[in-house]
């Protein structure tokens, strides 16, 4: 009897995964899942991880105004055991905006606020993200208590500590922008991640509305990144007011990761894609660096000429560089013509072998109605780039 009840589970759950194949197979990509535009509920968030055993994890939350973000946020976690194929959903997490998953001694963890502007929470997992521990006090997962924003940024293990960039959100003003400063958390891989205590929290670095000429309206979502050299940066995402070449900033972190330093006069570095998210990671197989950005292509910068930069999200190309400053196109990885409700954007990625395996968030036609537009989504979409130091 119980062998006849799982051939059943197991029976059902494949066709759900067929139909989803079938139903948005015009979709590019695997979609891991989808929101209808309809509920006001968006797909925010993605982050993506391998399992000591090989088997991807992934996350999203959700946001807009049929959402909880701005109380207690919702984090959907799914389990693929064939490489991307085929995902299920395994566990909601209450209480986690903006969160990264990662690996580390084998357990599972999330990292991020509780809500959109909240308190710095730690999570465990240790079945693959099943079930979560649930953070009560600073010594089982409340790491900082006030108003932080992130994206779901990698946590990268350097020279004994693990890193993960973050704003604080108690700026100068409440504006969008004008209110993050740049800072970054670490604390030495050997201590209990789910002590405050263990992590440390640089000096941070506000807003100021000098840069760039008067024109620098925020900075956000900053990338840990060790340079060839050893120094260490935080190279975040750039918003102004100009319509011009889209940047990059160069926020150089000690050693001990206690202070940040930015030079406004150098540290502004152009960067194709600057004023969305990006991740920025080192192959040390071809010696580069790659990023995924959404790059505006000229055809579709001749098409909107007065659009913001940070509004164009419907191309995302791979990208590499030597130094982290002169970057070259590789491949645009996917792309439609459509620049108002359709979007591929807040990848998260990683090395597996020779291939990148890539989740997005992603705004597209469902068949019948469009995303509300390129920024809020209504699909998750996982992606293989197959051979990308040869192409």
């Amino acid at each position: 009897m119980r062998k006849v009840y799982f051939l059943l589970i197991v029976f059902i759950l494949s066709g759900m995964c067929d139909t989803f194949a079938q139903k948005f197979a015009h979709v590019p990509g695997t979609v891991v899942t989808y929101q209808p535009t309809a509920t006001q509920k968006y797909i925010g968030s993605p982050s993506l991880v391998i399992l000591p055993n090989g088997d991807y994890v992934a996350s999203h939350d959700f946001f807009g105004p049929q959402s909880s973000e701005w109380q207690q946020a919702e984090t959907v976690v799914y389990h693929s055991k064939n490489r991307g194929k085929t995902w299920e959903k395994i566990s909601t997490v209450h209480g986690a905006f903006w969160s990264s998953l990662f690996v580390h001694k084998g357990d599972l963890y999330l990292l991020g606020p509780d809500r959109h502007h909240g308190t710095v929470l730690i999570r465990k997992s240790q079945d693959g993200g099943k079930t979560w521990t649930q953070p009560t006090n600073r010594q089982n997962g409340i790491v900082l208590a006030g108003q932080y924003h992130c994206a779901p940024m990698p946590i990268i293990e350097h020279n004994g500590r693990l890193w993960r960039p973050m704003e604080t959100a108690h700026g100068p003003s409440l504006k969008w922008g004008e209110r993050y400063g740049a800072m970054v958390m670490s604390a030495s891989v050997d201590s209990d991640l789910m002590d405050a205590k263990s992590w440390r929290t640089s000096s941070t670095l506000f807003f100021d509305s000098t840069y760039l000429d008067g024109n620098f309206t925020g900075w956000l979502e900053g990338n840990f990144v060790v340079g060839k050299d050893n120094r260490l940066w935080n190279i975040l995402r750039v918003d102004d007011k100009t319509t011009h070449q889209e940047k990059a900033a160069m926020v150089e972190i000690s050693k001990d990761g206690k202070k940040l330093s930015f030079d406004p006069k150098k540290d502004f570095i152009p960067f194709d894609g600057g004023s969305k998210k990006f991740v920025i990671k080192y192959d040390a197989t071809s010696d580069y660096y790659y990023t995924l950005t959404n790059s505006i292509l000229e055809k579709y910068s001749k098409q909107y000429p007065q659009r913001n930069p940070a509004g164009f999200r419907n191309v995302l190309m791979l990208r590499k560089s030597k130094d982290l400053i002169n970057w070259q196109d590789v491949k645009v990885v996917l792309e439609h013509e459509d620049v108002i409700n359709h979007g591929f954007q807040y990848v998260d990625w990683l090395f597996e072998g020779n291939d990148m395996i890539v989740l997005c968030r992603t705004a597209y036609n469902d068949g019948k109605v469009d995303a509300k537009n390129n920024h809020d989504a209504n699909f998750l979409t996982f992606h293989r780039i197959e051979g990308f130091r040869e192409l």
